[in-house]
Order: structure tokens, then C-alpha cells, then sequence
């Protein structure tokens, strides 16, 4: 708890067994009420690892749903439990959990609804081992997206979020994409509800057991995200009225 406020932490996993009990080692759990894991489908012991090092709450996807998929399995139930602040952590130690102090505070004392961890911010990005041609796509996405949905972030490609219940209970995310451009509607709808987002340094740490998606899954993914962008303006020039936007019934 933190000032009376559940904290949820959240975990997408697929074939993530190598790295979980990493992540998890590093939750800050007097802070933290629940871990909720969503296990994809996985090809390896995910699912009987969560349970094995204590997550009580795994939700096992017989099918592949997808990244976007898997996180409305999460969202869904961790307002079901009560989440008053709710975090997405990938459990493949790719986003340090030792930031959730931070993003904790910053929501539970009512600074602001949502926070990103920015990979970008600072220097640090290539660094820790970012891609070249993904942090040039990074900064061009931004700089569109930012022109396009009238914002200002260093990114909108980070998977290190958290939310306040009003967000998750404000938006109908169950409308968006299974795939990986879920992120990007997420924060599309979020930005046009008038909700305000902080950032805050996030080191960046690319290694062989990290998750990363391929050069044409990352192609398609930048064009979801132009598509996005695109929408959310038509949208906001009001020339368009997409069902994305609108409230949760």
C-alpha cells in the first residue's frame, strides 16, 4: 500500500523463464500488494516458475494472444483486485523493477496519473545497448507523434508504464490492438482523455535473454504507430470518430 492506494504490479511474460526470478527478486514488495503474471502461451516453464517463487495470480493463455492481448488480461484483473496504482514490468529484466519506488510516488501522491520509464532521457539509450536503426526510428516516431497527437514525450515506445485506477477505469484499451501497437493506442487514448503523463529516467539494458522484436516486426510496428498518430489527428481535428476513444460503458 501507499497512502491507502494497492499497488498492482503487472507482467506480460512469454518464454520468460530465463529472466523472471530475476525481475521479481528486485519488486520492492513492502510497497507492493499483488504481482499478477499473464503467461502468452509460452514454449518454456514460465508459467510453473511464476508459481514456483510465489506470484499467486497467474492468468496461462492456452492461445497466443499477442502483447496487446496479453496486457488487457492483466489490466482487466488487476481492477478486478482493487488496483489503485497499477505497473507493467516485462519480466525480462530489461526495465529495472528498482524504479517502481519512484513511479509509486509520483501517481500515489497525486503528481500526475501516469508515468513512462524514458530510455531516452539522458544519454543512455545506445549505451545500454539500443539498436542503432531502433533509436533513430525511436527519435523520428517520437518527433511525429508528438507533432501528430499535440504532446510532448521523449518516447512512446518505452514497455515500462504505470497507471492510476482513474486512467485504466478512463479509457477502453479492451477496444485496441492484440499486437505490439497496443502500446501506442494506449497512450493515444489516454492523451486524448486530457490525462497527464510524467517520465522518468530509465537505464537501458539490451542483452541476448531480453525480449526484442525482429527488423519486420519492427517495421510493421512503425507503421501501426504512423497509423496511430494519423487517427488520433484526424480525431482531434474532429474529421474523424473512431470507437477508440471512446469512454468505457
Amino acid at each position: 500500500m501507499y497512502q491507502g492506494k494497492k499497488v498492482i504490479v503487472v507482467m506480460p511474460a512469454y518464454n520468460a523463464a530465463k529472466t523472471l526470478e530475476k525481475t521479481y527478486a528486485e519488486i520492492p514488495f513492502p510497497l507492493v500488494d499483488e504481482v499478477i503474471l499473464c503467461d502468452d502461451a509460452s514454449r518454456d516453464q514460465t508459467k510453473d516458475l511464476a508459481r514456483k517463487i510465489g506470484i499467486h495470480h497467474v492468468i496461462v493463455h492456452e492461445k497466443n494472444k499477442g502483447y496487446g492481448g496479453n496486457q488487457k488480461s492483466l489490466y482487466n484483473r488487476a481492477l478486478e483486485l482493487g488496483g489503485d496504482i497499477v505497473i507493467m514490468l516485462h519480466p525480462d529484466y530489461q526495465y529495472t523493477p528498482k524504479l517502481i519506488p519512484a513511479m509509486v510516488n509520483i501517481i500515489g501522491d497525486e503528481l500526475y496519473p501516469v508515468v513512462l520509464g524514458s530510455r531516452i532521457l539522458g544519454k543512455g539509450a545506445l549505451r545500454g545497448g539500443m539498436p542503432l536503426y531502433k533509436y533513430i526510428a525511436n527519435r523520428f516516431l517520437t518527433m511525429t507523434q508528438n507533432l501528430l497527437v499535440n504532446y510532448k514525450l521523449s518516447e512512446y515506445h518505452t514497455g515500462y508504464r504505470a497507471f492510476s485506477k482513474s486512467v485504466l477505469e478512463g479509457i477502453d484499451y479492451n477496444q485496441n490492438s492484440d499486437d505490439f501497437v497496443f502500446d501506442n493506442e494506449m497512450l493515444s487514448q489516454i492523451i486524448y482523455a486530457g490525462f497527464d503523463i510524467a517520465e522518468v529516467t530509465c537505464p537501458t539494458k539490451y542483452f541476448e535473454e531480453a525480449s526484442s522484436i525482429n527488423f519486420v516486426r519492427s517495421s510493421q510496428y512503425g507503421l501501426g504507430v504512423l497509423r496511430v498518430s494519423f487517427v488520433h489527428w484526424l480525431q482531434r481535428m474532429k474529421l474523424n470518430n473512431s470507437a477508440m476513444y471512446n469512454r468505457p460503458k
